[in-house]
């Protein structure tokens, strides 16, 4: 496996496992938003609710190209993760879904909290059975459970691709993983970009 390959995973599964990736670690900060400024060392981001952070770049930061992908990617078999909420029947209604590179097949796999609204979670697993109807109704299963998810037409699908620093520029939209320090100081591990303006959907 490439260098580019291995940091694409591994940022791209930290994205999706959220804080249960790093249980064994101080729990880390996810931060969306838009670059303001970035340098070799600090990057400015203003966040969605408008508050303005900087954060110090890792030398090692991983930073992966999160790229819109058509709905008809999500197919039996696949690989792929979703934020969604309840409703009421039970079932899961999909916020996102992320569509895995097959070299990513098992990353984060199960079902946990999520923190993109009140009570959302994040479900990894493999596409079963999947019915087409105004959307898509499909069974999820992970090791240890399943869920029911459905997949609203306009859903926001994406997959990963390797990226570099050089992607990070002043107006991409990223979501970042990042550790704070005992002064408070934020400092980015792993930034997800979105590709050519898309604003990461998880």
């Amino acid at each position: 496996m490439s260098l580019s390959r291995r940091m694409m995973l591994v940022v791209a599964a930290s994205i999706s496992l959220g804080p249960v990736a790093f249980a064994q670690a101080s729990a880390p900060t996810r931060v969306r938003g838009t670059i303001d400024s970035i340098d070799a060392h600090e990057m400015r981001v203003t966040t969605r609710a408008g508050d303005k952070i900087t954060l110090k770049l890792a030398d090692d930061v991983g930073v992966t190209v999160i790229a819109p992908i058509a709905i008809d990617a999500i197919k039996p078999g696949s690989f792929i993760g979703t934020a969604a909420v309840t409703q009421p029947d039970g079932t899961l209604k999909a916020l996102e879904i992320q569509v895995f590179p097959e070299s990513m097949r098992g990353v984060g796999e199960g079902h946990r909290p999520w923190d993109l609204g009140a009570g959302s979670t994040m479900t990894n697993g493999t596409v079963g059975d999947l019915k087409m109807s105004n959307g898509r109704l499909l069974t999820l299963t992970y090791k240890g459970g399943e869920q029911k998810v459905f997949v609203p037409e306009n859903a926001p699908v994406i997959t990963y691709e390797a990226g570099t620093r050089a992607m990070l520029t002043p107006g991409a939209h990223v979501i970042v993983t990042a550790t704070r320090g005992s002064d408070e100081t934020l400092t980015a591990t792993r930034i997800g970009v979105g590709k050519d303006g898309l604003v990461p959907p998880m």
